[in-house]
This record gives C-alpha cells, sequence and structure tokens, in this order.
C-alpha cells in the first residue's frame, strides 16, 4: 500500500468517527471538562469555554432519551441474571429520565422556558439520575466481571496442555473483560464528576477534580468509539 493510500484509509476512519454525533458530543465534553479543570471555577477564558461547550452540548443531545427509552422496552438476552436485568433497566430509566430533564434545563437557559428556579431545580435532579445510572453502570459492570472472571477460570482449565491465547474463545472473553473493566473505570469516574456537579463534597471534589475526571471519562468515551479498521474497510 503506498503512502498516500494509508494516508487516504486514515482519514476514512477520522471522517467514519467524526460522522457520529456521539463521537462530536464526546470531543466537546472532553473540552468541557479540560476547561473546568484549567479554570478550576474561576471566572476567566476556560470557564467561559466550559459553560459555552455545555450548552452547546444540549443540542447534541436533543431526543437522545429515546435511545435508553427504547433499551429499557427491549428484551434482554436470554440467559441473563435477574439482578443484573434489573440493574440494566433502572440505568436506561434514570439515563433516559436525565436527557429527557437536560431538555427542560436547556429550554430555560434559552429563554424559552422562563422559570429560572424551576429550571435550576429541575437540573439537580437531572444530575441525581445521572448518577444514579452510573452507580447502576458500575454495579452491571462489576457483576459482568464477576461473571466473565469465572467463565475464564472454567476455560482456563479446560486449555490447560495448550496455549490459551491460541484460542478463540478465549480470545474473545479476555477483550471482553478489558472493554468491561473500562466501562466500569469510566463508570466509577462519572460518579465523582457527578458529585462534583451537584456539590456534595465542595471540599473534597473541587471544580479541578471535577474538570480531571470528567476530561479522562471523555477520553475514556471517545476511546470507546473508535471504529474498527476492519469495519471500516468494508464499507
Amino acid at each position: 500500500m503506498s503512502t498516500l493510500d494509508a494516508t487516504r484509509a486514515e482519514l476514512a476512519l477520522v471522517v467514519l468517527y467524526l460522522n457520529k454525533a456521539e463521537a462530536r458530543d464526546k470531543i466537546c465534553r472532553a473540552l468541557q471538562y479540560g476547561s473546568k479543570f484549567l479554570s478550576n471555577g474561576e471566572a476567566g477564558t476556560a470557564q467561559n469555554v466550559d459553560k459555552s461547550t455545555s450548552s452547546a452540548r444540549k443540542v447534541f443531545r436533543l431526543f437522545k432519551f429515546v435511545n435508553d427509552l427504547h433499551a429499557l422496552i427491549s428484551p434482554t438476552p436470554q440467559g441473563t441474571p435477574l439482578p443484573i436485568i434489573l440493574l440494566g433497566k433502572s440505568k436506561n430509566a434514570l439515563l433516559s429520565t436525565f436527557l429527557f430533564l437536560d431538555q427542560i434545563v436547556w429550554l430555560g437557559r434559552t429563554g424559552i422556558y422562563m422559570n429560572k428556579e424551576n429550571t435550576e431545580l429541575i437540573g439537580r435532579i437531572s444530575l441525581f439520575c445521572w448518577m444514579g445510572s452510573s452507580v447502576c453502570t458500575s454495579l452491571v459492570e462489576l457483576a459482568e466481571l464477576g461473571r466473565l472472571s469465572r467463565s475464564m477460570k472454567k476455560l482456563e482449565k479446560d486449555l490447560k496442555n495448550t496455549d490459551k491465547y491460541q484460542n478463540e474463545a478465549y480470545n474473545y472473553k479476555l477483550k471482553k473483560s478489558n472493554e468491561t473493566t473500562l466501562a466500569l473505570v469510566k463508570a466509577g469516574m462519572d460518579i465523582v464528576v457527578a458529585v462534583g456537579l451537584l456539590q456534595l463534597a465542595p471540599k473534597k471534589v473541587t471544580p479541578r477534580v471535577t474538570g480531571g475526571f470528567g476530561f479522562v471519562s471523555s477520553l475514556i468515551s471517545c476511546y470507546q468509539l473508535l471504529p474498527s479498521p476492519s469495519k471500516s474497510k468494508t464499507n
């Protein structure tokens, strides 16, 4: 493959990535929380970037609550334990509620909805919903890690006299385990961000801590949305 072909292929991946509304939202989120980290809650350019990017992101999320509403009423895979099903559905319900209420907050900040006091109250309720959904996500990912760990140990016993890394099923479970671990770390960071935004522990979770955790969480989200090179070649 020539240098031009390689460059074209790499640019195709970038275009594929940026065509996703979710990817653009997460890039803006990284910019928002990076600015919050730099400003540390103090007035200035960084805080202005934080606030303006936060408002802009709300437009990206218009009607996004439908996604989790659909997931809430969709059937779960067979064999999924009931506690994980309940936690998953709770996560969908809370996240859908957060995204719906967030639209009302956007209406309030643009002046379409005129009740400022209610807008602030709805904003806090929506953040509590997001924090709740992050807690549910953490518990779901933790339970999935436990299931995968038991499954991998059982598979390791079956592959005792062979190279387990040459086994397709083992590699799939290992990849799944890594992805679940990353999702668990992200969910844990999002809980800290929610605590910071709600100012539940202002002395410990300062704007800088909130910004730092939010920035890293956003980078993880950006990574999770990266297109697979193998998929892009078939499009």
